[in-house]
């Protein structure tokens, strides 16, 4: 059997993080590819657990060494997946996903055409600004820029393999889990 590699990408808001703790809730045949950052962990974020964070002086060593599947300077903080994560979750005869933005996505499907690009919408631009809101963890001005942000991410979602509107987050789960089983099916 040949492991799949499963990338979903959204706007900030879009539900993208819930999906993918509901879909490895469900699935025994999938793990979560963990990336790797130069930033300072925040308060909460656990070493291996949230993120691997390294140097921004270790990161550039890598990434010269050819280590990333894909990697990308946002913010003058450097954000990527290690090949080597790829590899330890197949080699543990599982299927991979990841979070990735769009840039890192079409990088890596254009790099492996076999991967999976799952876009996930929310279901209008008044729901995104009411779940951004919700969250209680950006300011006004904020949550504009990431709406600004949004509609631009969305034009790219005819890039993508699957679109997915996360109206009901167990029906889009369910579209998700149908994905992956249609996907994984080695012909």
């Amino acid at each position: 059997m040949k492991f799949k590699t499963f990338i979903l990408s959204a706007p900030s808001g879009a539900g993208k993080n819930t999906i993918i703790n509901e879909i490895l809730k469900r699935r025994n045949d999938i793990l979560y590819s963990i990336s790797t950052t130069s930033r300072i962990p925040r308060e909460n974020e656990i070493d291996g657990s949230h993120y691997h964070f390294i140097s921004k002086e270790e990161f550039k060593k890598k990434i010269a060494a050819g280590e990333f599947l894909e990697w990308a300077l946002v913010l003058d903080n450097y954000y990527g997946t290690f090949k080597s994560e790829i590899d330890k979750i197949f080699s543990r005869k599982k299927h991979a996903i990841l979070d990735l933005d769009i840039q890192g996505a079409l990088k890596v499907k254009e790099e492996n055409s076999e991967v999976v690009l799952i876009f996930v919408m929310p279901p209008n631009m008044n729901e995104l600004k009411k779940r951004l809101q919700e969250r209680r963890t950006d300011s006004e001005a904020e949550i504009e820029k990431r709406l600004k942000l949004a509609e631009k991410e969305m034009e790219a979602r005819q890039k993508y393999d699957y679109i997915l509107v996360n109206k009901n987050l167990n029906e889009t789960v369910e579209e998700l889990d149908s994905i992956i089983s249609e996907c994984a099916v080695v012909p």
